[in-house]
């Protein structure tokens, strides 16, 4: 470099700036729990999903009784992305939560290394499929408990005795609409996942 040339933005002389270490995390729970809305709340770029109309078909198959006003559903997967700081960028993959949909779990989850399940205690029993999931795949995971109206159902440790995860999995509170809450809930995904590997 001449001295007439300029630096690169960000750099020194002899430095260069390294881009963030790209970081795949899944957001997944059952269906209408709140993984639409945390992407969506977190994502530094324009969510990408894949929302589609809930049909009268539809309806028939998913309970929509605690969820009255959801009128689309996602079908393959939301995207987005937060940069955490200038070391680290975390790409945010949320499953579809209908059953019928689980199939494409696998390709999503792969290259993860951590998930955030939502939870609806309210409707525990959606939760199961993905607090199994995750075990059964070894995913380092955190339960997430959205705070519908702002407020839950059962404590904490309820919660953690009636979907038996162990006491290293984090389970906590969120508001899913709340960019800080939901960047408060991935960083302790991401300390689940440095955990496992420095243990």
């Amino acid at each position: 470099m001449t001295p007439t040339e300029p630096l690169a933005r960000g750099t020194a002389a002899g430095t260069a700036v390294r881009p963030p270490l790209p970081v795949k995390l899944v957001i997944a729970g059952g269906f209408g729990v709140g993984k639409t809305t945390a992407v969506g709340a977190i994502s530094e770029i324009e969510p990408l999903t894949t929302e589609a109309a809930i049909t009268e078909v539809a309806a028939g198959v998913d309970d929509l009784s605690l969820t009255p006003r959801k009128s689309t559903t996602t079908v393959a997967m939301d995207f987005g992305c937060i940069t955490i700081d200038p070391t680290l960028k975390l790409y945010l993959f949320g499953t579809p939560g209908q059953k019928r949909f689980g199939f494409m779990w696998d390709d999503i989850v792969e290259g993860a290394v951590g998930a955030l399940v939502i939870v609806d205690t309210r409707r525990l029993d959606d939760c199961y499929a993905a607090v199994d999931y995750f075990e059964h795949k070894g995913v380092p995971f955190a339960v997430a408990i959205n705070a519908f109206d702002g407020k839950v159902e059962h404590q904490l440790e309820e919660v953690r005795w009636a979907l038996d995860v162990s006491e290293g999995v984090p389970v906590l509170v969120f508001d899913a609409r709340e960019r800080g809450s939901v960047r408060d809930a991935l960083l302790v995904v991401l300390e689940q996942a440095l955990a496992r590997t420095e243990g």
